[in-house]
């Protein structure tokens, strides 16, 4: 597709103290092999130098071959607020400015590849402005450790597994008409933090637009983490999604990284546990307890039958976890293509395992934010 022929791209990047990963995600974009677009930065009241990285960028691209070029003029632009407001908030402000017909959002820790714009505009002009197209991260992270790979495998693998009806698009690789996110409101500035985007793609379907998912436009994402940062961001992810399904009325939907298949996964480790915890209690407290565990349930008071039998409990967890395993099959497939045996091994155990412990607790922990009025509140990403 000839570039120049294209419409103008827009991209929007929130930053927030990112100078890690800001100069980056610029260079990748300043890579991409399509050439109509602007890059507009909002940073969000740093403190970490991001923004004198940010500006060497703009004046280094703006002056290359010690020559000023029209169309680097306006390559990319910063806009500083004066104080914190949120993602959302530099979103909204990004979008206020952009000269583009249609908005790119990405994050400051993302970094495009090169046919991605190319992609991007391809989509606009294939679907036009009633329809808001989303990307994905790629099945590797850009830092590849253990548990980077494991969150981009598994944010790619449901995310991109409903393609025509996506419950939401998330801002993380969003593309939108510039008219459609003015008539969609924008990103809510008084919100909870991980789920604008949700909320967001939620008020566009009821404006009666259409979401549909593209999985050739990938962002690679630095994720940085390890045991500790993915635990907390599940754990931080499941509360606030929880505390706003329950206010939205679609706890059960398959949203997503909220999955159907995640909550499965949740309910089946907590079913489990607890099948564990009763069968070595009957153990600890021996025969007897069995006897009188076997009566209450109306069942035989011989040790090691029916429900009275430790044996018996395990064997059901075990049936448990392997209906589980079934059920995640298409994910575990996604964890091979990944990384190879080795990985699907590591990441499946690590998923059916440890993952649900703080995903349980951040549910419970929304579901008591929400009897509790946060349906609302804080900062966004």
């Amino acid at each position: 597709m000839n570039s120049s022929a294209a419409p103008l791209i827009s991209v929007i990047v929130p930053n927030y103290n990112g100078a890690a990963t800001i100069g980056g995600c610029l260079e990748a974009l300043a890579a991409s092999d399509h050439r109509n677009f602007e890059i507009i930065v909002v940073d969000d009241g740093s403190g970490d130098g991001s923004v004198a990285l940010i500006n060497s960028f703009i004046k280094q691209h703006r002056n290359r071959q010690g020559q000023v070029r029209r169309e680097a003029e306006s390559a990319c632009r910063l806009i500083t607020l004066k104080r914190r407001r949120g993602a959302s908030a530099a979103r909204n402000a990004g979008a206020a400015a952009a000269r583009g017909g249609y908005l790119f959002f990405i994050d400051a820790d993302c970094l495009v590849l090169p046919d991605t714009l190319s992609l991007v505009a391809r989509a606009a002009e294939e679907h036009g402005a009633g329809v808001v197209v989303g990307g994905t991260y790629t099945l590797q992270a850009y830092d590849a450790g253990f548990f980077s790979n494991f969150q981009s495998t598994f944010i790619h693998h449901f995310e991109t597994k409903r393609l025509e009806e996506p419950d939401y698009i998330a801002s993380h690789a969003m593309l939108i008409a510039a008219d459609t996110f003015k008539a969609g409101g924008g990103f809510p500035e008084a919100f909870m933090p991980i789920i604008e985007d949700v909320e967001f793609s939620h008020r566009l379907r009821r404006h009666d637009f259409i979401l549909r998912m593209a999985p050739q436009i990938l962002v690679r994402h630095v994720f940085n983490y390890d045991l500790r940062r993915s635990l907390a961001n599940a754990y931080r992810k499941a509360r606030y999604w929880t505390t706003y399904s329950l206010a939205n009325r679609d706890l059960l939907t398959d949203s997503g990284t909220a999955s159907r298949e995640l909550k499965i996964n949740v309910a089946a480790w907590g079913v489990s546990l607890l099948l564990l915890l009763l069968a070595l209690l009957l153990w600890w407290l021996g025969p007897e307890s069995a006897a009188v565990v076997g009566e209450l349930g109306n069942n035989s008071a011989a040790a090691g039958e029916g429900v009275a039998s430790p044996w018996a409990l395990l064997f059901t967890a075990l049936v448990v976890q392997v209906a589980n395993g079934l059920e995640q099959r298409p994910l575990l497939a996604s964890f091979y293509r990944a990384g190879g045996i080795m990985f699907a091994l590591g990441a499946g155990l690590y998923y059916a395992l440890l993952y649900p412990l703080p995903v349980g607790f951040g549910a419970l922990r929304g579901a008591l934010g929400y009897l509790a009025g946060e349906e609302g509140m804080g900062h966004g990403r």
